[in-house]
């Protein structure tokens, strides 16, 4: 069975806040299902969460895209709205990123805090900065204008939720996501939202340095899979630069003297720029996979559509014999 809107809300020891976040939302989305997925916490967040009348299940894998990546798979619905349970972000545009899903076909709608309220409301300025400085590197490579790369606030179609593979198991998630969605050309939307603090006696499980660089070595890491072309293209250019670099010096001393004086300079100037060689066709060779790639996931994109139509085949018959 279908549900028309599922909300979903990872949560990790959201007790102060989450009876709150539950309200807000069956506030903003009367007819939707919220459900609470609880990622190990010790406090009395799973107990809160079902006396405030959410779906409440378990995801023992700790990491965020654990949580996620269970969801995902277990949850059928239209539309699916995630959100932190944090209380940091209002629920107003709820209805509206809601109406993008189910009226204009939106695959993802992406919960624009960066654009309004974020950086007056966030009082650690190193989140400040790496917010900045993702956005900026994702818009770079990717030749795309998203927003905000790293909201917790989003909201999904059917098809996105299931045919996206989820390879992180941290807070990484929400930036492999939208790599995902801009790679594979899904249609992509933003609405700004407000944000606001965490209130008192909420802590974050965001730790500034370490997760700030698994966001990194991901974007890396999936700008080389997504875009290997590009990706060994710098390497080759680096190397060849690095080649003719050394080998100037030792071409102007020959001119001048008729002699090789540095050989082994010589010997290492040829072996990078042979990797220079073997770095570009690695990448040609892993350019031509990923458009077959391509090709595959929009063949299983039609068949999630397939599938996402018998369902609502079967929905409409139930109606119909009720």
């Amino acid at each position: 069975m279908l549900d028309k809107i599922a909300v979903l809300i990872p949560c990790y020891n959201e007790a102060p806040t989450i009876e709150k976040v539950i309200r807000d939302a069956k506030n903003a989305l009367p007819d939707a299902v919220v459900y609470v997925y609880d990622n190990n916490s010790t406090d009395d967040t799973a107990k809160l969460a079902g006396q405030a009348g959410a779906v409440v299940r378990y995801e023992y894998k700790q990491g965020k895209g654990n949580v996620i990546r269970r969801m995902f798979r277990e949850i059928d619905a239209k539309c699916y709205i995630l959100i932190d349970g944090d209380d940091t972000y209002p629920l107003e545009q709820a209805a509206k990123m809601a109406e993008y899903v189910l009226e204009r076909h939106a695959d993802m709608v992406v919960g624009d805090r960066l654009s309004s309220t974020y950086f007056s409301e966030n009082k650690r300025p190193f989140h400040n900065f790496g917010n900045s400085l993702v956005r900026a590197s994702i818009n770079r490579l990717f030749h795309t204008d998203i927003k905000d790369i790293m909201t917790g606030y989003r909201a999904f179609s059917y098809s996105f939720v299931k045919t996206f593979p989820v390879l992180s198991q941290g807070f990484e998630i929400e930036t492999e996501m939208t790599i995902h969605a801009v790679y594979n050309h899904m249609q992509i939307e933003n609405v700004v939202v407000d944000y606001r603090d965490r209130p008192q006696g909420s802590v974050s499980k965001l730790n500034t340095y370490s997760d700030g660089f698994r966001v990194i070595r991901m974007i890396l890491r999936l700008f080389k899979t997504y875009k290997p072309l590009a990706f060994f293209s710098m390497i080759a250019s680096c190397l060849l630069l690095l080649s003719i670099g050394f080998f100037l010096p030792v071409f102007i001393r020959f001119l001048e003297t008729h002699l090789v004086l540095q050989i082994p300079t010589l010997v290492v100037c040829g072996f990078a720029a042979l990797a220079a060689i073997q770095a570009f066709f690695a990448g040609l060779i892993l350019s031509n996979m990923s458009e077959n790639n391509r090709r595959d996931f929009e063949y299983q994109m039609h068949r999630t559509q397939d599938t996402y139509k018998a369902l609502l085949r079967e929905e409409r018959e139930a109606g119909d014999s009720d």
